[in-house]
């Protein structure tokens, strides 16, 4: 499977490690010489001092990146911006946007906001919808826990639904003393009718910039050349 040029990452739910997933794929593909920019079309919990975009340059390296719109409360993207009283712009502004930038480089990686189809915009636009758009790829980040098989399930028939193609299966956060439970569903989700492109371990941010980078290809070994 080749590389694709707009790869949308989307998770089965919200803390399970999205922006690491981004992160990891943008240092492989920065690593190898390519292009990469990263965006985000909605940037929630800004008034924590969270900024996926910062994080992902400080561990990936220099790649670009771009937020559409920055919400300050930690909440899904129309609640956060209703208390804002901000404005969402329409899922065909951030596509318009993100066609711009692959335009400009090898490969655009697109960071949903929670799971698959959380509303990005006024009118229900999802991230679903964002991808049928742009005709991307996606990559699912899943927990290894209990219940994950379902929720990866569940998603996976969504977009099967929408005729997106999938990328890939990416474990978010692997821990450091995997349980019976943990190494069952990796078996599991590594046959599924989808690649499995990889597993993070938990804390990976923790690690310094250049032994993140350096770990990234070895945890992320289902990825095509």
């Amino acid at each position: 499977m080749n590389l694709p040029g707009i790869i949308l990452v989307t998770g089965t739910d919200t803390g399970v490690g999205k922006t690491i997933t981004t992160a990891a794929l943008a240092a492989v593909l920065h690593g190898t010489g390519r292009s990469v920019a990263v965006y985000k079309p909605c940037q929630s919990g800004a008034a924590d001092g969270d900024s996926d975009a910062a994080e992902i340059v400080r561990l990936a390296g220099a790649v670009t990146t771009e937020t559409g719109v920055v919400l300050q409360q930690p909440l899904a993207p129309v609640a956060a911006a209703a208390v804002d009283g901000t404005p969402l712009p329409p899922i065909t502004a951030h596509a318009e946007r993100i066609r711009e930038l692959a335009a400009s480089h090898d490969h655009v990686l697109v960071e949903g906001a929670g799971g698959l189809l959380v509303e990005l915009d006024s009118h229900g636009g999802t991230l679903a919808d964002l991808g049928s758009l742009l005709a991307a790829a996606i990559v699912l980040v899943t927990r290894p826990a209990l219940g994950t098989l379902n929720h990866t399930a569940l998603t996976l028939e969504a977009l099967q639904a929408r005729d997106l193609q999938v990328f890939g299966v990416v474990l978010g956060s692997w821990p450091r003393n995997p349980g019976f439970v943990h190494h069952s569903n990796r078996h599991v989700l590594g046959t599924l009718r989808v690649p499995f492109l990889g597993a993070l371990p938990e804390q990976a941010s923790e690690l310094s910039p250049a032994d993140f980078r350096a770990g990234a290809t070895a945890w992320l070994n289902g990825l095509p050349a």
